[in-house]
This record gives C-alpha cells, structure tokens and sequence, in this order.
C-alpha cells in the first residue's frame, strides 16, 4: 500500500495516492488525484437523455462591488442575506430543488462553508468537486467553482460532467459532494450538498454546527466573475493563479479497488464456464428483461456507478457487458428512487427471484455508496452483510491478511456483527447513525471493517460507506468459496455463505420500517413521547411476552477525541436481546421519515430459514402499539420494509 500523503494542509497542488489507509486526523488534507487518466467515460452513451435545468447562474448585482484582482481574475462581494433552514442533517444540506435554485441559498451556504474554514486550509490549495449526476449538479458545480476561486482556493478538481462518486470524492481525501443520494431527483425533487473533511470522512458535527451558524449571519458572497467552465471534457482550464481540471471520474478509484482486492480471484469466478455460460432472463440495459449468458447481475440504478460498473465489472473483470442494467446516469434517475432495497430495486429483485435468475445480484444508490446484496430467490440484510464480510475478510481479501484492527455498527443495525468480534477477539464499537462516527476510529487505527443497517458497508480504505466495494467483497467472498471447485462441481452459492455463517454465529432476525415524509410535527411528538416513557422505565416490567433489561435514549462519546453525541434513538432493550428502536432520519429532504428497528436473536438453527416477518411480528406488534405510531403520525403502513 503507498504511503499516505504528508502535508496537514492544502499547500498548493499536493501529490497524493489513493491507496492509503493511514490518514492524519488533526487537519484538512484534500490532495490532488496523481494518475488521471483521460480514455473517455466508461460506457458508449454517456449523455444524459433528459433536458438540463434551466439556466441558473449568480451574477453581480448593481451593489456588487469589486474587492480584489488576483493576477487578473475580478472578484466582487455580492451582498446577501441570512436564509432560513440550512442546518445539515446526517450527510449534508438536502432540499428539493426549487429550494436550492432560489436566489443565493446554495451560495450562502458554501460561502458560509468557507467562512467556517480557517484560510490556510484552503487558500491556494486543492478542493474536489463532484457528484452523482442528479438534476442541478451541472449549475451547481458553475456556482461553487466561482465561489471557490472567489475566496482564493488554488485549483478544483471536477469528474467530468459533474460527475465523481462519493467513495471515489473520500478517496481523493474529500471535497464537495452534490448529491441527495439515495433520494429521487428531477426538477420536482432532491437536491444536496456536503463537505468532506481531513482524511475523505463527512464533516464532524463541530464544522457543520459552524457552518449552520455562519449562515444566520452571513452578508456578502465572494464571486469570483470567470466564465462557465466546460466540464464535459477532461483537461485544464485557467484563469491566472486559478485552476480548473476536469477529471477522469474513474481511474483513480479502479486503481484503489486493485489493490484491496485480489481482482485475478474475482476475475476467475465471473469468467468460469459454469457461472458464465447459462442463458438465463436478466435485465436489459434498458431495463426490460432480455436474454443474457450471466450469473452475475449489477443494477446501477441509472446512478453514478453506472459510471463505474463497465470498467470494473466488464472491462476488469471479464464479466458480460449485459451484467450491467440501467448503466447510464441520468439526471432524473431514468424517473426512478436510486435506493437500492427491495422497494425501490424492483426490478433486479423480481429478476433475482425468477425461476432462471442468476445466482448474484447487486445494486447501489445515487452517489455510490450504499449496496444491496442478492443471492438467487436470497435476500442479504445489510446488518447481516457487514458481520459475514468481517468474518471472512482475512482469507478473502488480501487488503485485509493481517486482519482487521476492529469492527464497528451503527446503533440500530443488529448484533450479528457484534459477535463476529467476539469470535475474533476483535474490540468493537456501537456508534450513532451516520457515517462520520466511524472516521474518528479509523484514523486512530482502531477501526477496519464497518456497517449500517441502511445498506451502508466500508472499511478504512477510505472515510465513506462504498457500494462497490461492499459488491467486489461479496464477490471476492464467493470466488474464495469456489477457488478449488472443478467445473461441474456444485458452486457454493450467496445463499450458501449466509447460511453457513447462521449455524456458526446464529441469526439475528432483524426489519426496518420506514415512514417517509411524515407531518415533523407529530413525528415529533411520538419521539418525545418515547423519550418520557424510556426515562421512567425500569428494568424487569413486562411488555408483553417481553422482559425489559433496559429503555434509553442513545448516547454516544467518542473514545478518540471526547465528544458527545445524544439523542440518537430510543431503544427499548430485552432480557432476551430482541431490541425495539425508534428515530427520526436526518437523510430527507421534506418532512420528517420514522424509522422503526426491530431485530430478534435465534441460536436454534431450525429456525434460521423462517420469514424474518414472520418471526418478528410479535415485535413488530409490540412497536406500534407502544409508540402509538398510528396516532401521532396518520400513518396506516410503512413506505419501506426491509
């Protein structure tokens, strides 16, 4: 693995490798990508078939004035005024569109990100920029391209057309990332943005607070007036000290991926005769179903991977070019949610559980890095994905043949990863939702392998959640199954692997209940009412055929640096480790969304192949009636069930 790059701050355009794992903590580091290569967007059409937004650019009002000339680039203080609503959530500032397009609320907020930055970590240094390729990206890129010139940051490196996954934005040590990830986008929909901080990890809530409070106060925007940049082909733009580069969104990432992974191994499995050559119904690359000679099936939700899937998948990996549907990134998503669950991932589901469906099947979201995971007619929990990886890591992916350092979950995904550290000896950690809490750990090189029930599974190779290196584990996990299988031996299979792991481990039986975009108001009040009730509990009271061990409301302190994070869902614990877990998720744009948590531990392998509805529906009962979900919220079912 290369070393990680050295400087602490961003020093003019700083040399670095994607490979490193080791990363400083204590400052912002957002080096240069140090191999680009420029062989062209990796599938044949990569236009995007729906209309662009409309023109939208910031120009300098009559009481703009001009407040420096660097080296011949005019920058002006365009006045502005504080907007309302612009605190982050859990990954960022995310709205509907039509918000994001009135005048100067996403200037405000990135100005507000710079004000927020002390100088020296941006002036004359390197800022990423990309995105998932959703509507608005291509005009806001133009704006914070602007923006960042005006405020004397040395050079932006941009994937072309706007485009950069955000597992490939971390890698690169972070930047701006323009996504709503797995949200729909469109006109009429979402639109977001973050920033990545220090080593490629989301920014902590102590710059995201600051940044909230800078846009209750701001009064100028710092424009720098340049052209538009054509960001729809790679190479270098000018504009005296200040640099655009427009980047191959691809190369670098690919690069990473070879050497965590044993791609010869994985190669091996998508080339073999009995896993390629069945003709079997699959989808198309329209997303129709069609004729295909795989067993092996990527569905990239008309979603920044699908940037990425040809030359990983096909080009790398010798897998059929027809393994990969709805390959092109759309700026609507081809009209579709890119959340990759049984809801929204339909059709790779219906194709999955079809009498001559393939054996493997995978998908990710919007900006790339989220995964769901599919055996045939076989359906792998997110909770349940994240414990069989680290369980079989050191044999199966080399990244890791020293074995990983420590394991971690977010708080609502079930245990099954938890005794998977108990068996390796492993220390773990339990951290609230969302994925900046685990990049403390990390850099303090305590932390390898992690997950979240809501299809987000990584590692330290990078500070993010990473779709496609959850798929290219799984894959590694199943070609180290079948390595010494002669062809014509029984395969062993997804299905196979998780089964496995039950009769050693057990299962945690475990379901999520969404409720999206409910009134904030009563949402509100239900959480607040849970909240009174997990206080004045007390161990031992019954709750029907369940015995409480405890009731609270989740708190988090950092064993790296200290800090506190409170209030991150009500859990309701029993005797017999069944858990019932309310919260509110901070990844919408309108509304408020109700998460329901609901996981079940069963030792008895007769059991293990129950439907987890099934198995979990006195619980399930349990929830809603002690939550009083129907009465706070209106809400007759869920939206999502997974």
């Amino acid at each position: 693995m290369a070393s990680c790059c050295n400087s602490l701050r961003l020093e003019g355009l700083i040399s670095s490798s994607f490979r490193s794992s080791k990363r400083p903590s204590n400052a912002i580091s957002i080096p240069s990508f140090s191999r680009l290569s420029t062989h062209g967007f990796p599938l044949k059409n990569n236009s995007f078939s729906v209309s662009h937004s409309p023109s939208f650019t910031i120009k300098a009002s009559s009481s703009s004035t001009t407040i420096a000339e660097p080296e011949g680039i005019k920058i002006t203080s365009v006045p502005t005024k504080p907007i309302e609503g612009q605190k982050t959530g859990t990954s960022g500032l995310r709205k509907k569109v039509k918000v994001f397009m009135q005048e100067n609320y996403l200037s405000n907020w990135i100005q507000s990100l710079f004000n927020s930055l002390p100088p020296e970590d941006y002036k004359n240094g390197v800022l990423v920029l990309g995105g998932d390729g959703r509507y608005f990206n291509r005009e806001a890129s133009q704006i914070i391209i602007k923006i960042a010139a005006g405020n004397g940051v040395g050079k932006i490196l941009v994937g072309r057309d706007g485009i950069m996954s955000t597992p490939a934005v971390s890698a690169a040590n972070g930047g701006f990332i323009m996504s709503a990830s797995h949200n729909p986008g469109g006109p009429e929909y979402d639109w977001g943005i973050k920033f990545n901080y220090n080593s490629g990890q989301p920014a902590p809530e102590p710059i995201t607070d600051k940044i909230y409070g800078n846009t209750l106060s701001i009064s100028e925007i710092k424009m720098a007036e340049i052209p538009d940049v054509d960001l729809s082909r790679t190479g270098v733009t000018k504009f005296g000290k200040f640099t655009v580069e427009v980047v191959d969104p691809v190369s670098d990432y690919l690069e990473l991926m070879e050497s965590v992974f044993d791609f010869q191994l994985i190669k091996s499995l998508l080339t073999r005769s009995d896993f390629r050559y069945n003709f079997r119904p699959l989808l198309s690359g329209n997303g129709r179903m069609g004729v295909s000679c795989i067993r092996f099936a990527f569905d990239a939700m008309h979603a920044v991977t699908g940037a990425y899937a040809k030359p990983i998948f096909v080009d790398k990996l010798g897998a059929c070019l027809d393994s990969i549907s709805n390959g092109v990134p759309l700026e609507d998503f081809g009209h579709g949610h890119p959340d990759p669950n049984l809801t929204y991932a339909k059709d790779l589901v219906n194709t999955m559980y079809s009498e001559n469906g393939p054996d493997f099947g995978a998908a990710s979201d919007g900006d790339g890095d989220r995964n769901m995971i599919l055996g045939k007619k076989f359906f792998v929990t997110p909770s349940d994905s994240v414990a069989i990886i680290a369980a079989n890591a050191q044999e199966a992916i080399p990244y890791f043949q020293g074995g990983p350092k420590g394991l971690a979950r977010s708080m609502p995904t079930s245990g099954a990863l938890d005794r998977v550290a108990e068996k390796l000896g492993l220390t773990f950690f339990e951290v609230p939702t969302g994925w900046k809490f685990f990049g403390n750990l990390m850099d303090a090189g305590k932390l390898s392998i992690c997950g979240e029930e809501s299809f987000g599974t990584g590692s330290d190779h990078i500070r993010e959640k990473d779709g496609i290196w959850a798929v290219l584990a799984w894959l590694s996990i199943i070609a180290y199954r079948n390595k010494d299988k002669k062809p014509g031996e029984k395969l062993v299979s997804v299905s196979d692997v998780v089964k496995q792991h039950w009769a050693t481990y057990g299962r945690n039986f475990f379901s999520r209940y969404d409720y999206e975009e409910c009134a904030s108001e009563g949402a509100n009040k239900m959480i607040e009412y849970l909240r009174d009730m997990a206080s004045k509990s007390k161990a031992g009271e019954k709750y029907g055929n369940y015995v409480l061990q405890f009731a609270d409301d989740f708190s988090y302190t950092d064993p790296v640096d200290g800090s506190v994070a409170s209030k991150q869902g009500v859990r309701f614990v029993f005797t017999d480790g069944s858990r019932i877990i309310f919260r509110l998720s901070g990844t919408g744009s309108a509304g408020a969304t109700v998460r329901v948590y609901i996981e079940q531990y069963e030792p008895d392998a007769s059991k293990h192949d129950m439907d987890a509805q099934v198995a979990l529906k006195p619980l399930i009962d349990l929830a809603l009636s002690v939550s009083k979900l129907k009465d706070f919220t209106g809400r007759e079912k869920p939206t999502v069930i997974t």
